[in-house]
């Protein structure tokens, strides 16, 4: 198992990163591919940790021949079984994985979008691309091992005047209280063009209520949102955690919802949790009886302006108030996804590199939850 070099700060100890425990999941080369980016990780009903991934064949590109692919651990991420290709379309491209565990029989369905590999997210945005981005929605019955084929549900979820469309990418959740107990969120962005013509990004929510057979635009946001994450609180409300969509700020953006995903009643730039334009991800703690707690995790790069420093941060007051934990990875890096393990344990999915390589391997490592 491949090793890491982690820089460790134990001054906000709260959750203490356990270096020796970090494995590579996903690296530069593997099964033929040039790069793997866009993690996304969840916890199947057998125990499993699941790990999703874009795996990009010809180079770094965010276009052109990508495919969704996942890796399985049945020792808390120690060790990740052969890699599965869920989704190859060719030289098209295949991603923004966006899982979740669903139901009293634990299927697991993964979200994800799909447009032309020739076409360029610029050209998408201003409806100058030769398709569009459509979604779609996988299913396995069996923690993993099989999935079935993709099921497009863009007519149900982007209105057509929208340019690109992501899913996540992150993991995914179901409602555990009410209002709207048992309802699958899936947090998403979109980008649709101005009075001048130029795209604006805004985040937003889609739903089901049938264990994914049929799905519903929810809320979307005012604020210019991009990639966003979901949490449920410990009151049934909603709280997505969104990136910026310009870089004219190092704040992340957040938005409550108290009707299910359906409307927004207040949006906002959570000031205590810095970071470049970047990805990150949010998780609640929930308690042993299932049901979300006051207490959240959130993970993003811990700078201003550069993708690097990875950390962890948290809040047990439903999101108002966040203390960073610093202690994942100081290097480069971007992405990332956070699973519950156990009663006292974390586990983060990370984009990670040295040098000018942010974007090397995937990297797991687990986090111990001080109580």
């Amino acid at each position: 198992m491949k090793k890491l070099a982690f820089v460790l700060f134990f001054a906000l100890s709260a959750v203490t990163a356990l270096a020796q425990d970090a494995s590579v999941v996903f690296e530069a080369g593997l099964d033929g591919y040039a790069t793997f980016r866009i993690p996304a990780i969840v916890k199947a009903a057998d125990g499993s940790l699941i790990a999703f991934a874009e795996a990009r064949r010809d180079g770094k590109s965010d276009n052109g021949n990508i495919d969704l692919v996942m890796r399985k651990s049945f020792d808390c991420g120690r060790t990740w079984r052969e890699m599965k290709v869920i989704w190859d379309d060719g030289g098209n491209t295949c991603g923004n994985p966006a899982p979740v565990v669903v139901g009293n029989s634990g299927e697991i369905l993964l979200v994800a979008t799909w447009n032309l590999g020739k076409d360029k997210e610029r050209d998408i945005e201003r409806n100058l691309s030769a398709d569009t981005r459509r979604v779609y929605v996988f299913r396995s019955e069996d923690n993993g091992e099989n999935w079935s084929g993709p099921v497009e549900i863009t007519p149900m979820v982007k209105n057509e005047t929208w340019g690109w469309y992501a899913t996540g990418p992150c993991h995914s959740i179901v409602k555990k209280r009410n209002p709207d107990k048992g309802r699958i969120i899936i947090p998403c962005n979109h980008s649709e063009l101005d009075g001048q013509g130029v795209p604006r990004s805004f985040s937003h929510i889609i739903y089901s209520d049938d264990d994914g057979k049929n799905w519903a635009l929810g809320a979307i946001t005012e604020m210019n949102g991009n990639e966003s994450s979901v949490a449920e609180l410990g009151n049934g409300d909603l709280l997505l955690n969104m990136r910026r969509s310009t870089s004219a700020d190092s704040v992340r953006y957040y938005a409550i919802s108290k009707d299910g995903g359906r409307t927004f009643e207040r949006e906002g730039r959570q000031e205590d949790l810095v970071g470049p334009r970047c990805q990150g991800s949010i998780l609640n703690l929930t308690g042993e009886n299932g049901k979300p707690t006051r207490t959240l995790i959130f993970s993003n790069p811990k700078n201003s302006g550069k993708r690097m420093n990875l950390s962890l941060s948290i809040s047990r007051n439903n999101g108002r108030d966040w203390k960073c934990l610093k202690g994942i990875f100081s290097g480069k890096s971007a992405y990332s996804d956070i699973v519950r393990v156990d009663a006292s344990h974390v586990g983060v999915l990370f984009e990670n590199g040295e040098g000018d390589e942010t974007y090397r391997r995937i990297s797991f490592v687990i986090a111990r939850i001080e109580k």
